[in-house]
């Protein structure tokens, strides 16, 4: 089985992109060569006008931060911005009013076009998880809070699908210790 999620690239790549190396550095306030989710968090707007949610700066520090400091160094920032382009290039691809959210059915077609087939119910119960201000939408950094989240649980689950089935059997215990590695 293909699992989807793993089209963005890899953190493999050491050649650094000398617009990821600018942004690295403006990010970078205090200059130290990391980048924490606060400094990432005052660099990103939520296109409404806001700041993304700490939420959302922990989980994509978190994603990329390979030694566990809470910091992410310019090689690890170069994947988070790859992947960051990648899902906001979907995301924006599906507001097309440019209200800086989305609705049920759009998610539905991103999520899509990213490779994963959800339910409509499932779609309803990722909005309703999402959207804390109750407007049946969500915005782009609840939508990459979704992507962290959906990511880390679609590279958990392929490590158990041993046979790339799409199926595992898993016993509870093995369960939990999947669902807490993914520190979500």
């Amino acid at each position: 089985m293909s699992y989807p999620g793993s089209m963005y690239g890899t953190m493999g790549d050491n050649q650094v992109q000398p617009e990821v190396r600018q942004w690295f550095e403006a990010v970078d306030r205090d200059h130290s060569g990391k980048i924490s989710a606060a400094e990432l968090k005052a660099a990103l707007a939520n296109g409404r006008g806001g700041t993304f949610s700490d939420t959302a700066c922990n989980l994509m520090i978190g994603m990329f931060d390979k030694e566990k400091t809470g910091t992410i160094d310019l090689n690890e920032f170069q994947a988070l911005y790859t992947y960051i382009n990648a899902w906001l290039g979907v995301f924006k691809g599906y507001d097309r009013d440019n209200s800086g959210s989305i609705q049920e059915n759009e998610l539905s077609a991103a999520l899509t076009q990213m490779g994963y087939r959800f339910s409509p119910e499932f779609i309803q119960y990722l909005i309703k998880k999402s959207d804390f201000n109750d407007h049946s939408s969500i915005t782009v950094d609840q939508f990459i809070v979704l992507c962290v989240q959906i990511q880390k649980f679609t590279e958990a689950f392929r490590a158990k699908d041993i046979d790339q089935t799409g199926v595992i059997t898993i016993g509870f215990e093995d369960f939990l210790n999947v669902a807490l590695s993914c520190n979500i």
